[in-house]
């Protein structure tokens, strides 16, 4: 994993936030429901992305959480570093204090690079283009689906 859990649970919160067409509110407990996460844990994650402006939330029987941005315009870099920083993508992978471009470890070229690429794809990945992935493979998923109830009827 390259990011933590919290991350994980956000960015999966976020993605439904994004296919939710009509900017309205929705409730932690529909957003944990249908993505099996813990609810509370879920909350406490949203709330604190709330409090760094990534979402809006309203409280009452019609709030919960939305996005404060177009899914476009939130990277995943943006929720990572705001959950986990981005601390651990400075630190030596060796774990020793004085590795760096001029007293390099073992593994501090490859790692330099892994991070790079893992930066960029952090960076340059959207809310939206995960939400639009995964409604390409719900489709691909139905596609087979049908073609069954179909065969099945003709025979």
């Amino acid at each position: 994993m390259i990011y933590s859990r919290s991350s994980e649970y956000a960015i999966r919160a976020f993605v439904h936030l994004a296919q939710v067409t009509d900017s309205r509110f929705v409730m932690v407990k529909n957003i944990a429901e249908q993505e099996g996460i813990p609810s509370h844990f879920l909350a406490k994650i949203l709330q604190q992305l709330a409090r760094k402006g990534l979402l809006r939330s309203s409280k009452g029987p019609t709030g919960g959480f939305s996005l404060r941005q177009a899914p476009d315009d939130i990277t995943l870099f943006s929720i990572v570093e705001a959950l986990d920083g981005m601390g651990d993508y400075e630190k030596c992978i060796s774990g020793l204090a004085e590795c760096n471009d001029e007293a390099p470890c073992g593994m501090h070229d490859s790692w330099k690079d892994l991070r790079l690429r893992i930066l960029d794809y952090l960076e340059g990945t959207s809310i939206a283009d995960l939400a639009r992935a995964l409604e390409d493979k719900r489709k691909l998923l139905e596609k087979p689906r049908k073609t069954r109830k179909v065969a099945a009827r003709k025979n």
